[in-house]
């Protein structure tokens, strides 16, 4: 490609432009066979927004001027599709999914050219087969349809074509209404409706259950903590070691087992997928409460036959087994025995993940897997740029590498999903451009593809100033999962002074965790705020977007108030800092209920307790 080659998202395979342009007449025909409707009327909408009006047809012997929508099994790879533009006419060819990806590809570059497009040949297939995105819709935000309708537009127009919807809790289960009736949860109909809604646009809606750990909105109630590894709670080996609520079920208890083939009975159906999620990871407790003598003796058996049963389950229901491979992986010598019709899931969010020993192990043992980076959202506000592209790109070539079949692209909650929807924008882009194709996507200029595709900005200011905003986070340094201006709004005083020692004593960490690192990230943030009253965004939702941004970054700048206050720094008085906290909390709610449903925000707001109760504590 040359520089003057049209910027699209996902860069295609190949790509050859002649030099030549043709125009589009202001009236033409689309045409297509019956199978291709949804892929015709999503071109002809695109061609309105050009300013023409096209027909579609199935056959025609007119001689106006054509866009040629062809079906074929001819093409070496079955998702793969070839766009031609000469002066005379394009013709998308390819199988149902290969059409609809050349229909996103023209539709692209209609927004560039508008009804003068250049002459080109695009020969193009993707790398990964499965090009997901999971959106955590249990801690604590369950979006709208609204919001998920415009979402799934958004990835489908990028090739994603998987999706999965992180359940802990928020399905409305028949039987199970005390876990559900204030999370505001998925109903059955919702769940069928974004089915068909994914299937017209190439997408796998994959059910994804948690079923071992992280299950604590179930464990709290009486009726299921018996089921518990540890009814009575744990204590983390993390962090300042706090007292935790059950969050793993005893995998030795049939009761485990019997919850989940009841909540499989009745959550599948829902779905035309043949695949399914159990999950499984992180289950915190497991060997340390009921199954402690087993597990010291049997060791990761106790898990993988945990997991065994489940593959029983989830194969009597006709699907194949997804879970998340953090456990199995401590224990290679049991990934062989893993059933050859499950998917490992193996994530990781920093840079500097083992994705590619980990996927050596997978491979070497023939066990199908998916790479399952993330976009570094959570814990952050705004994103962790760097880290982001560092994560996903690793992720990308260490699965191409070995043979994996899926990237994965996770988008998480932790600590009451503060972040906004946009701050995942850069990070949902830049994996749905790698899994497309590593080669031609690994150096793609993300603030354009973000103006062009995402933000719609024609004032270019968007897509920059989010980047920008993302790496924030590297002034501070220390950014494990998080960003410390961020992190440090849910920390007390006490509890801040010994992340700093922690920092402080650990070179790896590399943290600049000092009042001058901390006035420098805030002075950044002004710096590259001011540059949103230019922006230009041609979204319903640019009003909501501008306000978000705000939000966050006002958040951040809060944080870091926070921060020198602990340092013995402070800028604001206590009083102060309680006053902006209040006001902030008014605009963090306004801008949830815009795109989530009511359902969590409770919670989520009362992680910001712990600061108010630091600023009435430090007033008194």
């Amino acid at each position: 490609m040359t520089q003057s080659s049209p910027i699209l998202l996902p860069r295609p395979r190949q790509m050859e432009l002649t030099g030549d342009t043709m125009t589009l007449a202001s009236s033409g025909l689309i045409v297509g066979a019956a199978p291709l409707l949804f892929e015709a009327q999503t071109l002809q909408t695109a061609l309105q927004k050009a300013g023409l009006q096209w027909q579609i047809r199935a056959a025609t012997t007119s001689d106006e001027m054509k866009i040629q929508l062809v079906l074929t099994n001819s093409l070496s790879h079955s998702q793969g599709y070839r766009l031609m533009i000469t002066p005379e006419g394009v013709s998308i060819i390819g199988s149902h999914a290969g059409v609809y990806y050349g229909v996103c590809t023209l539709r692209q570059l209609l927004e560039q050219y508008g009804a003068t497009l250049p002459c080109l040949f695009i020969d193009d297939a993707p790398d990964y087969p499965a090009r997901g995105v999971m959106l955590d819709c249990s801690r604590d935000k369950v979006p709208t349809m609204e919001t998920l309708y415009d979402l799934i537009d958004l990835l489908a127009g990028f090739k994603v074509n998987q999706l999965q919807l992180y359940i802990e809790h928020t399905f409305a289960y028949g039987q199970h209404r005390e876990v559900w009736e204030h999370a505001s949860p998925f109903t059955g109909q919702e769940i069928l409706e974004l089915d068909v809604f994914c299937r017209q646009r190439h997408i796998d809606l994959v059910p994804n259950q948690n079923s071992l750990g992280h299950v604590e909105r179930w464990l709290k109630f009486p009726r299921y903590n018996g089921l518990a590894e540890t009814p009575e709670g744990f204590q983390t080996n993390w962090g300042n070691y706090e007292w935790r609520a059950a969050s793993t079920l005893d995998p030795r208890d049939p009761g485990s087992l019997e919850l989940m083939r009841g909540l499989y009975s009745e959550y599948l159906p829902h779905f035309s997928s043949k695949l399914f999620n159990v999950g499984c990871d992180e289950p915190w407790e497991l060997g340390k409460g009921k199954s402690k003598a087993e597990f010291e003796a049997r060791g990761g058996r106790v898990y993988l036959d945990f997991l065994l049963k489940l593959h029983r389950i989830v194969t009597d229901h006709g699907r194949q087994m997804q879970f998340w491979g953090d456990i199995i992986i401590h224990h290679p010598d049991l990934i062989p025995e893993l059933p050859k019709d499950s998917f490992a899931m193996e994530w990781g969010y920093e840079a500097t993940h083992d994705f590619d020993g980990h996927g050596e192990m997978f491979a070497r043992s023939g066990i199908p897997y998916y790479v399952c980076p993330g976009t570094s959202s959570w814990n952050t506000l705004i994103g962790r740029t760097d880290n982001t592209i560092g994560n996903i790109r690793n992720a990308a070539e260490a699965g191409l590498k070995h043979g994996s079949v899926g990237l994965l692209n996770t988008d998480w909650g932790d600590w009451g999903h503060w972040q906004p929807l946009p701050a995942s924008y850069l990070g949902f882009a830049y994996g749905a451009a790698t899994s497309w194709c590593v080669a031609t996507n690994v150096d793609i200029d993300l603030p354009s593809v973000l103006d062009l595709f995402v933000f719609r900005d024609k004032a270019g200011v968007m897509g920059k100033l989010m980047y920008d905003l993302g790496n924030v986070y590297q002034i501070l340094g220390y950014a494990r999962n998080s960003q410390l201006l961020t992190i440090a709004m849910h920390r007390s005083e006490e509890e801040v002074k010994q992340l700093k020692q922690r920092v402080e004593a650990n070179p790896e960490l590399q943290g600049s965790f000092t009042p001058d690192a901390a006035q420098q990230a805030m002075h950044r943030i002004d710096e590259l705020m001011h540059s949103i009253e230019q922006q230009d965004m041609q979204r319903a939702d640019a009003a909501l977007i501008v306000d978000e941004v705000i939000q966050a970054t006002d958040l951040l700048k809060h944080g870091g108030h926070w921060l020198l206050t602990t340092m013995g720094a402070a800028q604001k008085s206590p009083a102060e800092l309680s006053q902006e906290l209040d006001s902030l909390l008014k605009g963090q709610k306004a801008n949830w209920l815009a795109r989530n449903r009511p359902g969590g925000l409770a919670d989520s707001i009362a992680r910001f307790d712990k600061l108010k109760g630091e600023y009435k504590r430090l007033q008194s």
